[in-house]
């Protein structure tokens, strides 16, 4: 985006999904006291904000970006009071939260895929991001592991659409190799 100036091909939707993730989960982490969920998703969360505040900085089109991430953080305000006010002990709230925090990992593995037909349609993989891919594939794969090693589901079960969203991406990439002359404006999401 710095170099570009430009955030005409990159989507919103993932940093979005990523920031209401590290949050969801770095709450989950404070409440069962998992330092390691805690420290990863308090550095997750300040680069999620970084690179918001960066694309926010060369979209043009500012109040569509600021209100849905108004939005986002609204239902993620509403589901923290909830949580936190509404939910009597502390096993309910973490068997919620998890449930909550799983459901925004879920979106933040599938937000990717937005632009999926548009790279079917088009056979190139020019709009995905090949080292985002191999990223998400570790990412998800290290997570699963862990919520393996806890025996935690909430953590298990939401990582692994990221490992299987990976290899969707990993075999378009290997259908549909990226040419350096091939322009994708992705959907603007």
């Amino acid at each position: 985006m710095r170099m570009t100036r430009s955030v005409d091909n990159v989507q919103f939707l993932p940093f979005l999904t990523t920031e209401v993730n590290n949050l969801s989960w770095l709450s989950y982490g404070a409440l069962k006291g998992d330092g390691v969920l805690f420290a990863v998703n308090a550095v997750g969360a300040a680069l999620q904000a970084l690179y918001i505040f960066v694309y926010l900085h060369y979209c043009p089109r500012k109040h569509v970006v600021l209100l849905r991430t108004a939005a986002l953080l609204g239902i993620l305000l509403l589901g923290y009071g909830y949580f936190w006010l509404l939910v009597p002990d502390t096993e309910t709230q973490l068997q919620q939260l998890g449930l909550f925090c799983s459901v925004f990992t879920i979106s933040m593995y599938l937000s990717p895929l937005a632009d999926l037909a548009k790279v079917i349609q088009m056979k190139s993989t020019q709009c995905l991001s090949f080292s985002l891919t191999i990223a998400t594939l570790l990412t998800s794969a290290s997570w699963t592991l862990y919520g393996l090693r806890l025996r935690d589901p909430y953590i298990t079960v939401p990582n692994s659409p990221g490992i299987i969203t990976s290899f969707i991406r990993l075999w378009l990439f290997w259908k549909y190799p990226q040419e350096q002359d091939r322009n994708c404006r992705l959907l603007q999401t």
